[in-house]
């Protein structure tokens, strides 16, 4: 008796990685210069005081400082608040 497989298996079984995405630093969190604060696709999350955010809309720590999130009009802003 012949075996055959079943029609369209050698279709399925590919499927992408997760691409990690989200906060990595949240509020109160110590920062240095060019951490990953957030992973994002779009805007989300907005880049607020020494923050940037790069070509993929990753948002990064300018200076050493401690995160904060605020929340304004909707947007939420990351800022890094310098140590004192």
């Amino acid at each position: 008796m012949a075996h055959k497989k079943g029609v369209g298996s050698s279709k399925n079984g590919r499927d992408s990685k997760g691409k990690r995405l989200g906060i990595k630093l949240f509020g109160n969190n110590l920062t240095k210069p060019g951490n990953i604060i957030v992973r994002q696709r779009g805007n989300k999350y907005y880049s607020g005081i020494n923050t940037y955010i790069s070509k993929d809309f990753t948002i990064h720590s300018k200076i050493y400082g401690y995160i904060k999130y605020k929340k304004i009009k909707k947007k939420t802003y990351i800022y890094v608040i310098p140590i004192i």
